[in-house]
């Protein structure tokens, strides 16, 4: 859903796509398509891998973001989020984060999701990332590890000192890899600051629900960082 939502914002579609191939990964395809949820329209990517893959540790992962084309920051702040989401996960299930393996689809939607969210916040060079308080919903869900209750261990591993709140919600709205994410783009959370929008972008989830199954990033400028511009 971040990926989608930075699309939408307007991240440039055919940029995206050639920087995400500077990874070098292979048998997955991309689509990038706008659905409507509830009346409301968002961006959808759906990866679909079309070869099988092997299961990948985060040594794997580090190699093949260290051995792309992509750039230093990029590089480093796509690590920071794997090896953030590799500790949460090993914390909860008892092993060292190089021990964890990423089993979904040999863990390449993760990659594109990750990579693309960090290029999607560089592709707009915005000088910081807020956030607000993140629901929180209930119940089980199925993973490669078996049936696990919402939110999920690694999800509230991360999200350890961020403001959260419970809904009535019987599904997953924040997943680990999302927790990831947010976490280490964001410097802060808490409600929607002073500040002037530019555009907004929905991002679509793949959840059916009774609510509009989109995310919501607003892009704009603080209002203190305007008023400290010179006339004229």
């Amino acid at each position: 859903m971040i990926l989608g939502a930075l699309l939408d914002l307007g991240v440039d579609e055919g940029w995206f796509r050639g920087e995400i191939a500077r990874l070098g990964l292979s048998g997955f395809t991309i689509e990038v398509r706008k659905v409507e949820s509830h009346h409301l329209w968002g961006t959808d990517v759906t990866i679909a891998v079309e070869e099988d893959q092997p299961h990948r540790s985060l040594a794997d992962i580090r190699r093949i973001i260290e051995d792309s084309s992509l750039s230093s920051a990029v590089k480093a702040k796509s690590m920071e989020v794997f090896t953030r989401l590799a500790e949460a996960e090993g914390r909860v299930h008892g092993i060292a984060a190089e021990k964890v393996h990423f089993h979904e689809v040999g863990a390449v939607d993760s990659i594109i999701d990750v990579v693309g969210a960090v290029l999607g916040v560089s592709a707009l060079d915005v000088d910081m990332v807020l956030c607000s308080a993140l629901p929180l919903g209930h119940g089980f869900v199925r993973c490669a590890h078996g049936l696990l209750p919402v939110p999920a261990p690694a999800t509230l591993e991360l999200l350890k000192g961020v403001p959260v709140y419970q809904t009535e919600r019987e599904q997953e709205l924040v997943t680990p890899t999302g927790a990831a994410v947010i976490t280490t783009l964001a410097s802060s959370f808490g409600p929607v600051p002073p500040m002037q929008i530019s555009r907004v972008g929905y991002g679509a989830g793949k959840t059916k629900s009774e609510y509009p199954g989109l995310l919501r990033i607003l892009l704009g400028e603080l209002e203190e960082k305007r008023g400290r511009k010179k006339p004229g």
